[in-house]
């Protein structure tokens, strides 16, 4: 797993282990940024179900300000914490640890530009959080990945790009 643009293009990231680990693919990253513009300086960005932090620092990497990673695991903040300290960007990141359904806001505003989400597979979270999503906006544009097979609330402003087995939807706020 490495970044694949921007300031720190290259860069290998310390992975997540285990049988039930499923990040997402350098493929599908490179899709899914090239879908956002290439380019995100200065947009804030959030990505939930952060995992080892691939998405949000791969956003960082290519300009977004403020990043904040939001994950429970704790093997999982143990590699986020490692690849922030392997990129020298802690400072430049919030990194929370608490459960994305109880820490996200119940607002009629977005805080951020962009939310990126990969919610574990068949747990039912991408629909829980599009479901949160479209009653509290909280940023402006919504992405989440999710399984092809997994249909989600489809909306007018909603967006399904396929990538083989991989879905990325996208929903926007009114």
């Amino acid at each position: 797993m490495r970044i694949i643009a921007g300031r720190w293009k290259g860069h290998r990231l310390k992975p997540l282990k285990g049988r039930h680990v499923r990040p997402t693919t350098d493929r599908v990253r490179e899709a899914w940024m090239s879908a956002l513009g290439g380019r995100l300086d200065g947009l804030a960005v959030v990505d939930l179900f952060a995992g080892s932090g691939a998405l949000g620092l791969e956003a960082l990497s290519r300009g977004a300000s403020p990043v904040t990673l939001v994950e429970q695991a704790r093997s999982s903040l143990r590699v986020i914490r490692a690849n922030l300290e392997l990129l020298g960007a802690a400072d430049e990141v919030t990194l929370v640890s608490d459960d994305v359904f109880r820490w996200l806001p119940e607002v009629d505003e977005p805080v951020w530009d962009v939310a990126l989400a990969d919610p574990p597979y068949g747990t039912g979270d991408a629909r829980r959080l599009v479901d949160h999503f479209r009653a509290h906006p909280f940023a402006w544009e919504l992405w989440v990945e999710h399984p092809w097979r997994e249909s989600l609330p489809a909306a007018e402003d909603a967006d399904v790009r396929r990538y083989g087995d991989t879905a990325l939807s996208t929903y926007r706020a009114a």
